[in-house]
């Protein structure tokens, strides 16, 4: 099942604003950003290119803000611990402010109380999923049952209406995200057994003779959706201690670990984009070349 998080998605009585919002945004394309010619690039922003600094987006909840600090700076410890991937400090991203062109990961928890970006925000925001940027949109409801698709949430209904979003289906089985670093078979944070969302495949069809793995999306998607409350999953205070809690008990620690390591897979599929899902075809690839070929 695919799903589009589109007009068609929003309330009658909020879409006059987002056409007026869209309008507005075409108008005012040449003006918007830091990025207008002749300005100074922002000093935090060349720092996190410089050192692969994860961002997350400013909600103007402190509590929530303080949790995407925490977790991230968790996360980015994390990576560097396992892998060969040593990101520097995340960095606050102000969408109404900040230039993304220098950002590969966003990370945007989603309030309910959140006031959507300005129409220069929403040019940026574009250009940024276009030149291959991410966004993992975090609606923090895993608890609550029964949401139904990525557009659950009233809140990330408005805040993702203006964006160019692709059609959406949830992650399967055979998904890259499942083995760019760890093997996993579920992305948990705070709240597991959920559904995450990604672009959708666009070509369905089975894969060719010789290749036993579905022809997945051709790069990296650029949003994934979920309900999981990543970051608190991930949060560590001063101490190194969890400041939130996951589950109980050692089980509870389990699913922290998980939702670590799908932090780690994450960063790891943004950066290589679907390099692992061709190498498990290399395999069957050989296998086929050497029986067209006759060799032993």
């Amino acid at each position: 099942m695919t799903y589009h998080l589109s007009w068609r998605n929003i309330p009658a009585g909020g879409m006059l604003r987002l056409i007026a919002l869209v309008a507005l945004a075409t108008l005012s394309q040449p003006l918007t950003g830091r990025a207008q010619e002749g300005a100074d690039p922002d000093p935090k922003l060349i720092r996190a290119a410089d050192e692969a600094a994860l961002g997350y987006v400013v909600t103007g909840d402190a509590g929530v803000d303080a949790s995407s600090q925490a977790g991230l700076a968790a996360l980015s410890d994390a990576l560097a611990q396992r892998s060969t991937v040593h990101p520097g400090a995340p960095v606050a991203i102000d969408l109404d402010q900040d230039d993304l062109t220098l950002l590969t990961f966003l990370y945007w928890p989603v309030t309910d109380v959140q006031v959507p970006p300005t129409p220069a925000a929403y040019i940026r925001l574009n250009h940024f999923l276009r030149s291959g940027g991410m966004i993992l949109f975090d609606t923090r409801d895993g608890d609550i049952a029964g949401l139904g698709g990525p557009d659950g949430a009233a809140a990330l209904q408005a805040l993702a209406a203006p964006l160019d979003i692709p059609p959406l289906a949830p992650v399967p089985a055979d998904h890259v995200l499942t083995r760019s670093f760890y093997l996993l078979s579920d992305f948990p944070g705070r709240y597991q057994g959920n559904e995450i969302w990604a672009e959708a495949p666009q070509n369905r069809s089975a894969a060719a003779e010789g290749v036993p793995f579905r022809n997945l999306n051709d790069g990296v998607s650029p949003v994934i959706i979920g309900p999981n409350s990543w970051a608190e999953a991930w949060a560590l205070d001063q101490r190194g201690l969890p400041m939130f809690t996951v589950g109980s008990g050692f089980e509870g620690e389990d699913q922290r670990e998980m939702a670590i390591r799908f932090g780690i897979n994450l960063v790891m599929y943004v950066l290589t984009g679907n390099y692992k899902s061709d190498q498990v075809h290399v395999p069957a690839l050989l296998d086929r070349l050497r029986s067209e070929e006759g060799a032993p």
